[in-house]
């Protein structure tokens, strides 16, 4: 029997559900869903499908045969990790791999905390770090931006550096940096930035966790470039490059996740923007914002602990 916990007045009542929220999140996603799929054609239709499927009927396996309750499938935070992993995941990634990233985003990482609500780390980024230690070769296989070789059967996939990469082997301009590929979901900073614009509007998020990973990127890289502009990237390259748009956007900002405050927020996004960077510049790997909130997540309880919120009613 579950229990039921009661709180004093006042209540403040809302019409708003978790259904709704990560169908707004679904919703912002779609401008970056649709320039994947526009450049990259069948192969990320392929890894899109694979991932949302294997998600949403994992999630509701579980729940139905292991922990013997009513599938929790319908409020679509399944759907929606599976859509953040398949755009988290190069496009001409194997569809076997894909599987096993949604066992571990949905079986490992969300389910076996208890479900939505009590994960400590984000489902998709943990499935993606994961596979890119386990899988190193296809993780790092990207397919060039080419909207007549996506859409043309029989056509094999030709591949190209991430702008991270081509960067940290051989300082690339940064007019080539810009040019270059990357996840799915990378591609276009506009449709993200969209896709952010709605969630504010829609009041799904609020800007602080964002505002301040991209601030702290750009103070942090911008130091960097003036100390050795031949060996560090413009502040800006730094920010529209790699997956900090989406991550920041979309990932640091999960409701479970990420601290509860204002305060907490921002601590969170400095750390976010400096983990990024140092990884970016010192790391083993070009790209360092997977790890970086993950890291991060795992501080959230102690942050939430240093800022607690205001009670209610109190000044």
């Amino acid at each position: 029997m579950q229990k039921m916990l009661v709180s004093p007045s006042p209540h403040i009542h809302t019409d708003l559900t978790t259904r709704r929220l990560m169908l707004d999140v679904i919703i912002a996603l779609l401008p970056a869903t649709a320039v994947a799929v526009l450049f990259y054609g069948w192969s990320e239709l392929l890894v899109l499908s694979v991932s949302v499927i294997s998600c949403v009927l994992l999630e509701w396996a579980i729940t139905k045969f292991l922990l013997k309750r009513p599938s929790t499938v319908s409020d679509l935070s399944a759907a929606l990790t599976g859509l953040l992993l398949g755009l988290n995941l190069p496009s001409i990634t194997p569809w076997w791999v894909v599987l096993i990233g949604a066992v571990v985003a949905i079986g490992v990482a969300k389910m076996s905390f208890g479900g939505l609500g009590q994960n400590v780390f984000n489902p998709a980024l943990v499935a993606r770090v994961f596979l890119l230690i386990s899988f190193p070769v296809f993780m790092t296989t990207w397919a060039s931006l080419d909207m007549h070789n996506a859409w043309t059967i029989g056509v094999d996939a030709v591949t190209g550096p991430t702008a991270l990469t081509l960067f940290k082997e051989n300082h690339g301009a940064v007019k080539d940096v810009l040019m270059q590929t990357g996840s799915a979901g990378e591609i276009s900073d506009l449709a993200l930035l969209i896709g952010f614009a709605y969630l504010l509007i829609r009041r799904v998020i609020k800007p602080w966790i964002t505002l301040s990973i991209w601030a702290t990127v750009l103070i942090f890289s911008g130091i960097l470039y003036l100390a050795a502009p031949g060996t560090y990237m413009t502040p800006v390259a730094a920010l529209l490059s790699g997956g900090i748009m989406l991550g920041s956007i979309f990932m640091a900002t999960d409701y479970v996740t990420s601290p509860m405050t204002t305060r907490g927020g921002i601590i969170f996004g400095v750390g976010i923007g400096l983990l990024t960077i140092i990884i970016r510049n010192w790391g083993s790997y070009p790209e360092g914002v997977s790890f970086a909130i993950l890291i991060m997540n795992a501080f959230v309880p102690l942050i939430n602990k240093l800022c607690k919120s205001r009670k209610f009613g109190r000044a």
